[in-house]
């Protein structure tokens, strides 16, 4: 059996090298290369060309999401399996539109991380069962007017941005120009943003902006 060839992507010096050394023992896989921030995991990923990427959430420079979706346009064949501390739906939710297979959180045990890679070798995906039993709690939970309303992963960029910017209390023209955009535009995008997250005011759109982590406070 052909070695699985794999890219290790995480703002960690020691984080990286656990990794290697467990991977590497396992007679199926191979790490060949290590990556510490999204842009560099980028051209590691066409100068390499791994089977797996494991990526990490939340590094420093090209945002991990980004990077992954540019490893998948040029490398479709290349599987990208996150790593994440955060048991958080929105995260995976972004995960799997950018092209993850798999979202697996970091304090998994090693041998779950092993079978995580398997089964995304076979093609299939994995979903760390922490998270996956919050998902269903979550939606049994939910109230049923809420349990199919659109989260975060339904905005574009742009309306991203724009969501951060004016839960950090800039006005539309502000945001105008720090996006470089005319005053309509940034209309349109807070309008579209509202409309999708169902939100209505502004002390609702800064508590959502802080839950979902678009912004953090002190």
């Amino acid at each position: 059996m052909m070695k699985l060839r794999i890219l290790l992507t995480d703002d960690h010096t020691l984080f990286r090298q656990g990794l290697r050394t467990l991977l590497d023992a396992e007679y199926d896989m191979q790490v060949v290369g290590e990556a510490q921030e999204g842009g560099e995991a980028v051209a590691q990923a066409a100068a390499l060309k791994p089977d797996l990427v494991l990526m990490d959430i939340g590094m420093p420079g090209l945002a991990s999401f980004e990077a992954v979706r540019q490893i998948r346009k040029h490398r479709p064949e290349t599987k990208v399996m996150f790593l994440s501390m955060y048991d958080d739906e929105d995260y995976l939710q972004q995960c799997l539109e950018a092209g993850g297979s798999g979202y697996l959180l970091k304090d998994s045990p090693a041998d779950q991380l092993i079978a995580a890679i398997r089964e995304v070798r076979r093609g299939g995906k994995y979903l760390s069962p922490r998270i996956l039993a919050k998902l269903v709690e979550d939606i049994s939970v939910r109230d049923p007017a809420e349990r199919f309303k659109p989260r975060l992963g339904t905005l574009t960029p742009r309306e991203r941005e724009t969501l951060k910017f004016l839960a950090e209390g800039l006005s539309v023209k502000e945001i105008a120009v720090q996006l470089h955009l005319s005053t309509k535009t940034v209309e349109a995008h807070k309008f579209n943003l509202m409309r999708k997250l169902d939100i209505h005011n502004k002390a609702h759109l800064v508590r959502y902006a802080i839950k979902s982590k678009i912004i953090h406070i002190a």
